[in-house]
């Protein structure tokens, strides 16, 4: 379980607070969305989940280790993966091989289990047989993927992912999806910040934030049926949910609270 427990924290003691009192805890297995603003403090936040950052004030757990413990940075950065924006910024190997036996072989593992940690971290995110591809030669979606496979070669308990889809076309932005929520499927616990809310329709929860406070941390029918008060933050709703709501301004007769095109 992740414990956020009054998380206050400033880059420079003289400025704003990025983030102020946020409190909210994720339980193993869960899919979190989170949505707000440019600039209101999610990426900021989620660098506290795996020590990151730490805390001007309050206290971030991760299974009951706390990420000011100097001693259990190390494991807490095993539990945590984290996957930002730009998977050019995160990837190191001359080799999609090279580049998912990086973290793996920080731990000194034993060079077969580290092989079998790429083996199986390729197939997890369906690039088996792409060892000795140059990264450079990969599309934005596949670069993603050997990021997150990078993060899966560390066995974690929670992948936090920064905007992970921005960068991609609807191919690529498709596949790393379908994998994002095969791996909750299989029990890994998700937080996915992201500005198209098509994406988190599915979660089970989504928090947002504004000006480094939560505001909102409910199940994705509550959220997001709050048009009004989404716009007023600069901030969308899923496609259908916009369409349903303008069709009962006009009069209509329709439920106004459906996310996704089968309902």
């Amino acid at each position: 379980m992740i414990k956020v427990e009054g998380v206050t924290y400033k880059y420079d003691v003289k400025e704003h607070p990025a983030l102020t009192d946020v409190t909210f805890q994720i339980e193993e297995g869960a899919y979190i969305g989170m949505i707000g603003p440019n600039g209101c403090g999610k990426t900021t936040l989620i660098k506290h989940l795996n020590g990151l950052l730490l805390p001007s004030d309050g206290n971030v757990w991760i299974d009951g280790l706390n990420t000011k413990a100097a001693k259990a940075v190390q494991e807490i950065r095993q539990k945590v993966g984290m996957v930002f924006q730009n998977p050019d910024n995160q990837i190191v190997g001359m080799s999609v091989e090279e580049d998912i036996s990086f973290g793996p072989g920080n731990l000194e593992l034993p060079p077969n289990e580290i092989r079998d940690r790429v083996q199986n971290s390729l197939a997890q995110v369906g690039l088996e047989g792409y060892e000795q591809r140059s990264p450079h030669t990969l599309s934005g979606g596949e670069k993603q993927l050997v990021a997150i496979a990078g993060v899966l070669a560390m066995n974690p308990s929670y992948i936090a992912l920064d905007e992970p889809t921005s960068f991609l076309d609807p191919s690529g932005q498709k596949k790393v999806l379908e994998v994002i929520r095969k791996l909750n499927d299989q029990g890994i616990t998700i937080v996915h910040i992201t500005h198209d809310m098509d994406e988190i329709v599915h979660a089970d929860n989504v928090i947002v934030l504004e000006g480094g406070k939560l505001l909102l941390n409910g199940d994705p029918r509550t959220v997001f049926t709050r048009f009004e008060w989404l716009s007023d933050l600069g901030l969308g709703t899923p496609k259908v949910t916009e369409l349903m709501w303008r069709f009962k301004r006009m009069g209509s007769e329709i439920r106004h609270d459906i996310l996704t095109a089968d309902e």
